[in-house]
């Protein structure tokens, strides 16, 4: 189940709006320099993009430095992009996350932060988990990652159950194909408004690279917040999560997740 945080009383969001959104981007993408953050700015809105350390290129540098400076954040999504084996077939073992242990998988985030540093300025970043999983040579390295103090703030793609408390190390994330129109992402944003919850949206290419959706219905997404700034709170992901972790009296101290409706997960290839 595709599932959203919701808060179970007072649903106060900054100004006093209804729901808040997040738009999230991963792996570092050109269509992400040259799709969505040109439709983000166009809109007058600010989204979150994970890098990958291996898909930076040197000539694009300045670009994402660029995107920082304007307000979008810069997200760690480790180095190698580590997944299962399952999901690369047939992929190198060196890039799979069955090759991995946690103490290097905690090394590999550890080295993204400071390349994510080098671009941004900022000494700490939010994590977005490879393929939606924490798994190192079988080990779930979450826990460690907690302990560390290496990020605050981590995305996953993973449902939890109906009922749990939001986690802000293992925050879920609605995900959408080059199938979905604009009228379907709008419709998950509805969904929030009434229940007055948060709504991450994941997206990789937009317009372009692979599991991506098409530019127009991301437009469509962009053009619906965009004209409803005075109920919709459309803020990164660690500036929104900053605001959850400040504001427990808004749930009762418990911020619940409740079931959207089935989504396509984006862990069958990244």
């Amino acid at each position: 189940m595709a599932l959203i945080a919701t808060q179970a009383q007072a649903r106060q969001w900054p100004g006093g709006r209804q729901a808040a959104v997040v738009l999230t981007y991963d792996d570092a993408l050109s269509s992400d320099l040259d799709v969505a953050i040109p439709a983000l700015d166009a809109a007058g809105l600010k989204g979150t993009f994970f890098l990958v350390g291996n898909a930076l290129k040197p000539k694009q540098i300045e670009r994402w430095r660029a995107a920082a400076a304007e307000g979008h954040e810069l997200g760690n999504h480790t180095i190698r992009h580590a997944c299962p084996q399952a999901n690369y077939t047939p992929a190198r073992k060196l890039d799979t996350s069955e090759a991995y242990d946690v103490p290097m998988m905690l090394a590999e985030i550890r080295t993204m932060n400071t390349m994510l540093t080098a671009i941004d300025g900022k000494l700490q970043h939010s994590f977005a988990t490879p393929c939606g999983q924490h798994l190192a040579g079988g080990v779930d390295y979450l826990p460690a990652l907690r302990a560390s103090g290496l990020v605050r703030y981590t995305r996953s793609a993973s449902w939890p159950g109906d009922g749990k408390a939001l986690d802000p190390m293992d925050v879920p994330c609605r995900w959408f194909d080059e199938k979905s129109t604009g009228a379907d992402m709008i419709a998950a944003v509805k969904s929030a408004e009434r229940s007055g919850g948060l709504l991450v949206l994941g997206f990789h290419g937009v317009g372009g690279d692979y599991l991506r959706v098409t530019a127009k219905a991301h437009a469509e997404l962009l053009a619906y917040l965009r004209e409803h700034t005075d109920t919709i709170w459309v803020a990164p992901f660690s500036t929104v999560m900053d605001y959850v972790a400040s504001h427990p009296e808004n749930s009762g101290g418990k911020p619940q997740f409740v079931p959207l409706k089935a989504t396509n997960s984006p862990t069958s290839s990244r």
